[in-house]
C-alpha cells in the first residue's frame, strides 16, 4: 500500500507527542503563532467567497464551497508546519501508550492555545488594518462573528466536539499520506465537512469574532451595513468568551475522546510494545 495503515498511524502519533511535548517554549510559541495565522487566512478566504454567493448559487453550495477554500488553512499548517491546538488534542494518545508525559502534552497544550490566539489576532488586525473587509466582505463578517457568539453554551459545545472529531481525522488521515498531493485530499473533505455542516472551530472563532469586533468599532461602517444594533449585541468581549470557552471544551472532548481515546483502545497491545 501506498499510504500507512491504522495502526502505523497510532505508533506514529505516540512519536509525534513525545516529541512534541520536548520543545521549548519559544518553538512552541512561533509554530503556533504560524499556525493561528494558517488558520485565520483560512477564515478569511472563506468569507470572501462566501460574502454573496448564497443568493447565486443557493445556501447549501455557499457553504461546500466556504469550507473547501479554509481547508487551505490546516493544509498550511500540517504541510508548512505549525502547532495547532485542536490538531494537539491527538497528544494523549502518547500519554495513554507511555510515550509522552501528560505534563508535557499539557504543557504543549497552554502554550500553543495562547499563540494560536496571537496569531489569529495578528491576521485579524493586518486584515482590517488592509480595508479588504470594506463593503460586502465586512457585512458577512460580521454576521459571521454575531452569528457565532449569539450560539447557546450547549449547542456551541457540542459543535465543538463535532468539528474537533473531523479536524483531528485530518491530521490523522494526513499522517497516512505518503506525498503532499495525499495530505491535501486527506485535509480537505473532512475540514470542508465540519465547516459546511456549521460545527465550531475554536481557534478560527478566535480570528473571525477578533475581526467582527474590530470591524464593529467602525461605527460608519456599521450604520452603512444595515445591521440592526440589537443584533450586534451579543459581539462583545463577553460573546466572544460565551463562545470560545464552551467550543474549546467541545473540541478537547472530540478530538481527546473520539480520536486519541479510541484509537489507543483499538491498538493498544500495539502501542504498549513500543515501550
Amino acid at each position: 500500500m501506498n499510504f500507512k495503515t491504522p495502526v502505523e498511524l497510532a505508533k506514529g502519533a505516540c512519536a509525534a507527542a513525545k516529541a512534541k511535548s520536548s520543545w521549548t517554549v519559544p518553538q512552541m510559541i512561533l509554530m503556533g503563532i504560524l499556525a493561528g495565522s494558517y488558520i485565520a487566512f483560512g477564515g478569511f478566504l472563506m468569507t470572501v467567497v462566501t460574502q454573496d454567493l448564497a443568493k447565486f448559487a443557493g445556501v447549501g453550495a455557499s457553504k461546500f464551497l466556504g469550507g473547501a477554500v479554509f481547508s487551505v488553512g490546516l493544509m498550511l499548517v500540517v504541510i508548512a508546519g505549525g502547532e495547532l491546538f485542536t490538531g494537539n488534542c491527538m497528544m494523549p494518545l502518547g500519554t495513554f501508550a507511555g510515550c509522552a508525559p501528560f505534563g508535557g502534552v499539557a504543557r504543549n497544550w497552554f502554550w500553543v492555545y495562547i499563540s494560536n490566539f496571537l496569531g489569529s489576532v495578528l491576521v485579524a488586525f493586518f486584515i482590517y488594518q488592509s480595508g479588504l473587509w470594506k463593503g460586502a466582505v465586512g457585512v458577512n463578517a460580521l454576521n459571521i462573528a454575531v452569528g457565532k457568539t449569539s450560539i447557546p453554551l450547549s449547542e456551541a459545545f457540542f459543535r465543538g466536539i463535532l468539528c474537533n472529531w473531523l479536524v483531528v481525522l485530518a491530521v490523522w488521515m494526513s499522517m497516512a499520506a505518503t506525498d503532499i498531493v495525499g495530505k491535501i485530499f486527506a485535509i480537505f473533505f473532512p475540514i470542508m465537512a465540519f465547516v459546511a455542516s456549521g460545527f465550531e472551530h475554536s481557534i478560527a472563532n478566535m480570528y473571525m469574532i477578533t475581526l467582527g469586533l474590530f470591524i464593529k468599532g467602525d461605527a460608519a461602517f456599521v450604520a452603512a451595513s444595515g445591521i440592526p444594533a440589537e443584533k450586534l449585541a451579543n459581539l462583545s468581549v463577553g460573546g466572544f468568551f460565551h463562545n470560545l470557552i464552551p467550543v474549546t471544551l467541545g473540541n478537547m472532548v472530540g478530538g481527546i475522546l473520539f480520536v486519541a481515546v479510541f484509537y489507543f483502545l483499538v491498538f493498544r497491545n500495539k502501542l504498549e510494545e513500543m515501550n
